[in-house]
């Protein structure tokens, strides 16, 4: 008998559960596992550099006694600040293996941004690449850091003083043994992944130790082909974004696959590794798989050995998704998730049946809802648009420091998206319409908010509007509508440059067009989609 209320039910099959089991394992103890059952199998690659099971938990250990002697105890928070490499890896699992928090911290923050991170969550240690130790100086005094550790990759930057600690010596003085500090799977938090918000304000959402191994076994059950301890992951999403973490770094460990680290995604280099290495598992974004279909002779580089992809952080256009098969031979499917749910919690069958334009059905213990927009409360059958919910063992405990907003997010342990959705008959789900005003430029989740409150600093700018505008690769691009204060002149540089100065590179508008007075509603509200909309005619008019 079909189940009315949960039709995605009816689309599992034995490969691919409705239910799974999920141990009381921590990350840091699936490592110990996979290292005794693997101690030989490479962990990672990167930079030429091969590190084994074996070594890479010898190296998780040394980590976590160095951060005991230094202070960390269960419940303290520890900031990792680097671009992907194994580095990042050792440092996530020793923080998590002494029941300490991990604060992902995106490498491309400017002061402002870090400051306010660090602040926020408390962190009186951060463990860094060296080369953001001038950044990390500046704003040391006003934040709780109390320890910075310092690694290199390759030659050292030059920047250490006597301030940082050098990893490289720091965990050559402890041992390679070190137990699990015991946690509560279940309310234990693991990670402060900070999400943007319309607030302005990034919030921390807090993912407990059983939200992250979780997600990390729903992503694996999806794979009716994955082999265990065969596998091998290109990472080229950055650790610090949970899709990442999840996707890439947890799935690997947990399978015991092999990861291929790339510091950050080149489609030159990316080519390289996979006609080097080999792998299987290719979680991405639209954006590098369009690169991959349109590179000249790119089958030259033994792309057929990838069999499986997730494709996230932005919609995936199906002529994408079938010159990618055809060129690979391997499956490539649109997936969705958030911050707050570890992230990933919709895809579509890899091998079953898949939908146009969908984001598929619910991953396993995932029960999912479609709400009436003006109570929330109003269950909607099949076809009617509303507020897309959530619920599963990867949704987060709620926001940091954040009652007010954890309350609107969460309600009876249900997320409640933000994101306008409908589900058909089948129980396919559909986006229809993104979280207000998010623009999703190149797979990164901007929100217009936090760069119009720079703009409106700039002594120059009387008003100030953000909206995402169609772009052919990035999916969407930011354009900045100004309006200069009485007698003032500026140039689209100089805005920019500001904002550069101000914000992080992806979230910088690249376009600026200055007018006169923005759309508003009768009572003073600017009409951001209007402006959208006048750009989206203004591309048709020209056959953009």
């Amino acid at each position: 008998m079909p189940d009315q209320n949960r039709p995605w039910l009816n689309h599992y099959s034995k490969a691919v559960p409705a239910h799974i089991d999920y141990p009381d394992l921590t990350m840091p103890q699936h490592l110990e596992k996979v290292a005794k059952e693997f101690p030989d199998r490479d962990a990672a690659v990167f930079a030429g550099v091969r590190l084994n099971f074996q070594t890479l938990q010898a190296m998780v250990n040394k980590c976590a006694n160095a951060l005991v002697d230094l202070g960390v105890k269960k419940g303290d928070r520890v900031a990792i600040m680097a671009p992907n490499c194994p580095q990042y890896v050792l440092s996530f699992m020793a923080t998590l293996k002494l029941g300490a928090v991990v604060v992902q911290v995106n490498p491309m923050y400017v002061e402002r941004e870090l400051e306010h991170i660090l602040n926020d969550s408390g962190a009186e240690i951060i463990i860094a690449y060296d080369a953001f130790y001038p950044l990390i100086s500046k704003v040391r005094s006003v934040t709780p850091l109390k320890k910075v550790i310092l690694f290199m990759l390759g030659q050292p930057s030059g920047t250490a003083d006597e301030n940082a600690l050098k990893a490289e010596e720091l965990l050559m003085q402890y041992p390679a043994e070190f137990d699990q500090v015991p946690v509560n799977m279940d309310d234990d938090v693991a990670v402060f992944q900070y999400t943007g918000g319309t607030t302005g304000v990034s919030k921390g959402a807090m993912l407990t130790h059983r939200n992250i191994t979780a997600n990390a076994l729903q992503v694996s059950s999806w794979f009716e082909n994955l082999e265990y301890g065969k596998e091998k992951v290109l990472c080229a999403l950055p650790f610090f974004h949970s899709y990442a973490m999840t996707t890439c770094m947890n799935f690997s460990i947990i399978n015991a696959a092999t990861m291929i680290i790339m510091p950050r995604f080149e489609i030159k280099q990316c080519l390289e590794l996979i006609k080097e290495h080999q792998p299987t598992f290719f979680p991405g974004a639209p954006t590098m798989y369009i690169a991959i279909n349109n590179y000249p002779n790119v089958q030259e580089y033994g792309i057929n050995s990838i069999k499986g992809c997730i494709s996230g952080s932005a919609p995936l256009p199906l002529e994408v998704a079938e010159k990618f098969e055809q060129l690979t031979g391997g499956n490539l499917v649109e997936g969705y998730g958030l911050s707050e749910t570890s992230p990933v919690t919709h895809c579509n069958p890899i091998m079953g049946l898949r939908k146009a334009g969908s984001i598929g059905i619910p991953l396993p213990d995932t029960e999912c809802k479609i709400v009436d927009l003006e109570t929330g409360e109003r269950e909607l059958p099949p076809g009617e648009v509303g507020e897309l919910c959530i619920k599963g063992p990867q949704v987060m405990k709620g926001y940091w420091n954040m009652p007010e907003e954890t309350a609107k997010t969460l309600r009876n342990g249900w997320v409640n998206t933000g994101d306008i959705a409908k589900m058909d008959e089948d129980g396919y789900f559909y986006i229809v319409d993104r979280k207000k005003d998010m623009i999703i430029a190149g797979g990164f989740n901007i929100y217009p908010r936090e760069i119009e409150e720079v703009l409106f600093e700039h002594p120059k700018v009387l008003e100030a509007v953000v909206a995402g505008v169609p772009d052919p690769y990035r999916g969407e691009t930011v354009k900045a509508f100004v309006v200069l204060k009485q007698g003032e002149q500026a140039t689209e540089e100089e805005i920019i440059q500001y904002c550069r100065d101000n914000l992080a590179k992806y979230k910088v508008p690249r376009l600026v067009e200055f007018r006169t007075e923005l759309p508003k509603t009768i009572v003073g509200k600017v009409l951001r989609r209007t402006l959208r909309e006048e750009e989206i005619k203004k591309q048709q008019a020209k056959g953009e």
